[in-house]
């Protein structure tokens, strides 16, 4: 089975934020990088004002139902870092995104080391963020709709992961 991290890039919504750690938790992913202005769960020495921390923690813990203290998750304002690091350490990077070169999903067959990136809610990720990534994959849509929600489709996209043959 693939080792997989999850990075969440420049999502506004906590409750889409809650939900994807209780997501990448039962999915068994390694760690989830909350990246850019991603709302993040409080933190030890959060230099966030207390309030704001509070009322964030709060809104992600109603869906996260606890996961936010069960998973490994880190906050890191600059993707770059991540992406770096991540690369260093021999993960691919795949962006889950529609573009004219992305894979669809059930034909791709995953590395021992994979790292899934998901973009803002409705613009999804930034070209200057997608042309870092080394491929992009897709979702078959079937009916009138062109997307999933961030958290349905990186449900859908982890459990494929997760039980397809690796590459």
């Amino acid at each position: 089975m693939p080792n997989i991290v999850l990075i969440a890039h420049n999502l506004r919504s906590t409750h889409n934020v809650g939900s994807l750690l209780r997501t990448a938790e039962g999915l068994g992913v390694t760690k989830v990088f909350l990246t850019g202005y991603t709302p993040y769960p409080l933190t030890p020495n959060d230099t966030r004002l207390p309030h704001l921390a509070q009322k964030l923690d709060k809104q992600i813990a109603k869906t996260a139902l606890d996961a936010e203290k069960t998973l490994e998750w880190e906050h890191v304002e600059d993707i770059s870092d991540v992406f770096n690091n991540l690369k260093k350490d021999g993960y691919q990077i795949a962006a889950l995104e529609q573009t004219p070169a992305s894979i669809p999903l059930p034909d791709f067959k995953s590395p021992d080391k994979i790292a899934i990136i998901l973009g803002r809610e409705v613009e999804g990720l930034e070209p200057e963020i997608l042309a870092l990534c080394d491929t992009a994959l897709e979702i078959p849509m079937f009916g009138q709709k062109e997307s999933f929600n961030v958290v349905q489709a990186a449900a859908i996209a982890l459990y494929h992961l997760r039980f397809a043959k690796s590459a």
